[in-house]
């Protein structure tokens, strides 16, 4: 009976052996045959390109505090006029001011019945400026210090740069990235002794417009406007018949 024993459990490992090879086959063979016998291929084709930009935008603004709303305007024309100069003089002539801005200041005072009771204290008025300009470089070399030197409350934003041709770049580039999916698509084909027989249909992905050489993405899209030199990413998926 204990000879039989180890013969037993020999018999039984190789049995279960065989299954599990046989098992392994059968598994190989039908994802062979789901990958040979599909209908349809679904690739991801992408097209880079690396762009200069054509436009910068400058914006900037300025403020005048003065006891009464006609002192606050005359200081804030006269310091408008003093950012014309300071603009025109470094070369720029495409700007723009917007409407001026007016806030009441108030201060609390307590009555003689003492009670509490707010009255105008002056008047806080501002001013925004907008620069816009081809010329990439002035306005990248735009610098506001001489305004806040000459007294006016000035404050810059950073330079925006933009790229106005991005449209035709865009369907420039959904071509290449058509391109690049088809040839993802008949590499992938001929590995299972297949081929491509016609598109069956398209999905254009989102552009992203980033600093050059970043890899940042977003399911929503980039629209970088902080750096001169950028790269544009064209992503589309594409479903082929197979044949």
């Amino acid at each position: 009976m204990n000879e039989s024993r180890p013969q037993l459990f020999g018999m039984l490992a190789g049995l279960f052996l065989a299954a599990g090879l046989v098992l392994s086959a059968i598994v190989g063979t039908t994802a062979w045959v789901k990958i040979t016998n599909s209908q349809f291929v679904t690739v991801k084709g992408s097209a880079r390109k690396s762009i200069e930009s054509d436009l910068a935008v400058w914006k900037g603004s300025f403020e005048a505090e003065a006891g009464t709303l006609l002192e606050a305007q005359h200081k804030i024309q006269g310091d408008r006029a003093t950012v014309e100069k300071f603009l025109t003089g470094a070369g720029v002539t495409n700007y723009s001011f917007a409407a001026i801005g007016i806030e009441e200041e108030q201060a609390t005072h307590k009555t003689a019945d003492g009670w509490m009771d707010k009255r105008t204290s002056g008047y806080r008025l501002s001013q925004a400026v907008r620069v816009e300009s081809a010329d990439v470089d002035r306005i990248e070399r735009l610098d506001s210090t001489p305004l806040v030197e000459a007294g006016v409350l000035f404050t810059a934003e950073a330079p925006q740069f933009l790229y106005t041709s991005v449209g035709e770049a865009k369907i420039e580039m959904l071509a290449e990235a058509a391109k690049d999916a088809r040839a993802r698509a008949e590499q992938i084909a001929s590995q299972g002794g297949r081929g491509i027989a016609k598109l069956h249909n398209a999905g254009q992905g989102i552009f992203q417009i980033t600093p050059q050489h970043s890899t940042e993405t977003s399911g929503e899209g980039l629209d970088d406007t902080t750096s001169r030199q950028k790269t544009i990413t064209a992503v589309v998926t594409e479903t082929f018949l197979l044949k």
